[in-house]
């Protein structure tokens, strides 16, 4: 039997490190979608220019992980799955954000037991999202 590891913060947004740590993971995974060619179809479903889906998931990760919700303050509602109806996503785009942040996790030095559970959160959201079969 696993024993799971006991947070001595009372939010995921503060076990991260808060707004300076949210940030700091939300740049490597667009950069890291920049850099590697493994999350190729990932950065095409994005369009030339990142800036304002780098703000739009800080803002959306702060409140998520139990922040401040500047996500729903400027924009409403997140509908997630109603929002990224315009972009094709399937296995392979589910598999790759995935990924991409578990990589960006690891290189921003997430602490292991958040880690792994952002990471099952994230894999069952963005399969969620997807509205494609493969």
């Amino acid at each position: 039997m696993q024993i799971e590891e006991k947070s001595p913060f009372d939010t995921p947004f503060e076990w991260i490190g808060g707004e300076p740590r949210v940030k700091l993971l939300v740049d490597r995974f667009y950069d890291l979608m920049d850099l590697e060619p493994g999350y190729a179809e990932l950065r095409a479903a994005h369009g030339p220019e990142l800036a304002n889906a780098r703000e739009r998931l800080f803002m959306f990760l702060c409140g998520w992980l139990g922040g401040p919700d500047y996500y729903v303050e400027k924009h409403g509602h997140p509908r997630l799955r109603m929002r990224h109806m315009p972009f094709s996503i399937g296995i392979k785009e589910r598999d790759q954000w995935v990924a991409c942040m578990d990589q960006a996790m690891g290189e921003t030095e997430v602490p292991e037991g958040l880690r792994t559970r952002l990471k099952n959160s994230f894999f069952q959201t963005a399969d969620w999202m997807r509205n494609k079969g493969v």
